[in-house]
């Protein structure tokens, strides 16, 4: 099994791929404020909920899609498809800072995604190129709540915190003009889903990839429960060029 196809299996029960609610991710997307018939663009949208909830709630809007997992976009393809919205969506298999913009937008989306671009200086960089005059960026981060242990820098990677989080956003003229920090409720949710669904999986499917699921699962849990538990934040941080 590759690790695209368990990553798949593991969102399975939590399309929007982040520790982020519903709710709050219809905050965020509204907090925008895009204008009728808005261009959307979803940077690494694995299965692109972030954009076909956008299109749900802004129903003269487009969107394009980039991520380099050809069945995640299978599987957004379906979704848009069962929404009604294919004819809104277009999807694009390549790296995204591979992908060439024909007109500006007026909102890109980047939510756990920034390694796309080496990081989240490179992806308001990135933004910069995608993004007309006074557009928006949404984009996904994490970052450390107090100081983690080396051994979990190792596994997670070297994050700032918020302050410095929000300062790198903001460093190539960019200005946050709203943000949600994920709670701890959701955190849980994300996690025990992904886990969870994992988990489920497994056990329905015994052999060689069950036992790889099982000995994945284990692993991430092992890590979040005594590693980055209320310790590693996530913040999405809604950004406006100027």
């Amino acid at each position: 099994m590759d690790r695209q196809l368990i990553s798949a299996i593991a969102h399975r029960d939590h399309p929007i791929a982040a520790p982020v609610s519903e709710a709050n991710l219809d905050r965020l997307l509204r907090r925008a404020s895009l204008p009728e018939q808005a261009r959307v663009l979803d940077l690494g949208c694995g299965e692109a909920e972030w954009s076909l909830r956008a299109l749900e709630l802004l129903p003269s809007a487009v969107a394009d899609g980039v991520d380099i997992s050809e069945r995640a976009l299978a599987s957004a393809a379906e979704s848009a498809t069962a929404r009604g919205l294919a004819d809104r969506l277009s999807l694009h298999r390549m790296p995204a800072a591979d992908f060439v913009a024909a007109q500006p937008y007026d909102l890109a989306l980047c939510v756990g995604s920034t390694h796309a671009f080496e990081g989240l200086k490179g992806t308001m960089a990135a933004a910069a190129r995608f993004v007309r005059p006074g557009g928006l960026v949404l984009v996904g981060e994490g970052f450390w709540e107090r100081e983690p242990a080396p051994e979990v820098v190792a596994e997670i990677g070297a994050y700032p915190d918020l302050a410095g989080t929000v300062a790198a956003a903001e460093s190539g003229g960019w200005l946050t003009v709203y943000a949600h920090v994920s709670t701890r409720e959701e955190w849980d949710e994300y996690e025990w889903s992904w886990t969870g669904t994992l988990a489920r999986w497994a056990a329905t499917h015994p052999g060689p990839d069950g036992d790889q699921a099982l000995a994945v699962m284990l692993e991430h849990r092992e890590m979040w429960l005594n590693g980055y538990r209320d310790l590693l934040g996530f913040a999405t941080l809604l950004l406006q060029r100027v």
